[in-house]
């Protein structure tokens, strides 16, 4: 049995997710990710075997507790163990402008991003408190601390995030598990690469370090709060957005 740590990404399949999954690898992590779909799922497998990467993927609905129990069950057969450290990665976006915003948008948001965190780390917490150790990232989003028109139901979400992580801190800092968050700009992801040129432009003019950034961006900020270097970090936020929002 290897004497790795092991880390799992919720939404690894791709962009930021991919990314930290990616970088975890490198610094010596056993990499366990999840996806929606039997095909995200196989695309993940890939992604592994093409960079030799020493993990699993695994399916995952995180607005079913069944699916939940069922990935922790399926971790500690795979490997006698759990994870070391978790990272809340997986979320959706479901905007719109709040008058015309219908009851399903606000909830499959809050289910799926809120709801979500409590299931998924309130079972790998668990475990971590008994080995006296772990740690917690949760990927939130600038505009948590800005807000942003058209986006109540998610920017409500990646607020309520941060506000989870400070109280879970303070739970835990006696058993050694760091609780934080990691809050991005813009990244160049699959959802901005759907901006034309005028808009990627616009967006750039209002960032003081005039770009983007990019998954990595994201990925080492995770993989420094995974670290030992972090042990004294806990319920923080670390922004990521190339001088956006400075608090």
């Amino acid at each position: 049995m290897s004497n790795k740590k092991i880390a799992l990404i919720t939404g690894a399949t791709r962009g930021i997710g991919l990314a930290i999954a990616k970088d975890m690898a490198k610094n010596d992590y056993v990499v366990l990710g999840t996806g929606t779909s039997e095909k995200s799922v196989n695309s993940l497998k890939e992604e592994f075997e093409n960079h030799n990467i020493d993990g699993k993927a695994y399916m995952l609905d995180i607005k079913s507790q069944e699916s939940v129990n069922n990935l922790f069950d399926n971790i500690s057969a795979d490997y006698s163990n759990t994870p070391d450290v978790l990272v809340n990665n997986a979320g959706i976006t479901n905007d719109n402008l709040f008058i015309r915003m219908d009851d399903n948008q606000w909830l499959d948001t809050i289910e799926t991003n809120i709801n979500s965190l409590y299931r998924v780390s309130k079972i790998f917490v668990k475990p971590m408190i008994k080995k006296r150790k772990g740690r917690i990232i949760c990927i939130s989003s600038v505009v948590a601390s800005t807000g942003n028109a058209g986006q109540t139901n998610y920017v409500t979400t990646k607020s309520g995030m941060i506000g989870f992580c400070k109280s879970l801190a303070k739970e835990v800092a006696t058993r050694g598990i760091t609780v934080n968050c990691v809050s991005p700009g813009f990244i160049e992801t699959d959802m901005t690469n759907k901006l034309n040129d005028s808009q990627k432009e616009q967006i750039s003019n209002n960032i003081p370090m005039t770009s983007m950034g990019n998954p990595d961006d994201i990925a080492f900020a995770v993989s420094f709060l995974a670290s030992d270097k972090a042990s004294y970090i806990t319920g923080e936020t670390l922004n990521v957005n190339g001088g956006l929002f400075m608090q």
